[in-house]
């Protein structure tokens, strides 16, 4: 474990697209799915800041360095006709764990959505991943069993119409 040193947690800017994605290989290397990484860092600068922005994303960095990343969207709760937040990915780099990194992102994120006086924040969990969802559970959050993650890939989207 590193020490974390001068915690910092912001917005990250165009300028941070490359070091952003290299954390985002660092999690799907985590959750054993390198395999699906098949973005760039252009793309991810186009959808963070582009004239279109799909996302956003904050960072933490520890001495000046980028430690930790969250990324979100919104969406949209019809039950609360409210906004929401989508939590797409948190992640700390594995030597600055348990520092309190993970919290602080999670944290900003909170109070973004109530900023933006959103109805909810909410995010997946890997089955597998029990520290992580034992780290949820101790920042309030319930992990619902009886919803599941519906998916059509890429791939697949054309043949929807054909249907």
């Amino acid at each position: 474990m590193i020490p974390c040193s001068n915690l910092i947690v912001r917005f990250a800017e165009p300028a941070d697209c490359s070091v952003l994605f290299k954390l985002i290989q660092g999690l799907a290397e985590y959750e054993k799915l390198s395999h699906a990484v098949t973005g760039n860092a252009l793309a991810l600068k186009e959808h963070l800041f582009g004239s279109h922005k799909y996302i956003e994303a904050i960072l933490a960095e520890s001495g000046g360095q980028a430690v930790g990343f969250a990324l979100f969207f919104h969406n949209y709760s019809t039950f609360l006709t409210k906004p929401g937040i989508y939590l797409e990915d948190l992640f700390v780099l594995p030597e600055y764990r348990r520092q309190g990194i993970g919290k602080a992102l999670i944290t900003k994120v909170a109070q973004i959505a109530v900023e933006r006086d959103c109805g909810r924040l909410e995010w997946s969990v890997l089955d597998w991943n029990e520290s992580a969802k034992a780290f949820y559970r101790s920042m309030g959050a319930s992990i619902l069993d009886d919803w599941q993650i519906c998916r059509v890939t890429e791939d697949m989207l054309p043949s929807i119409n054909s249907l």
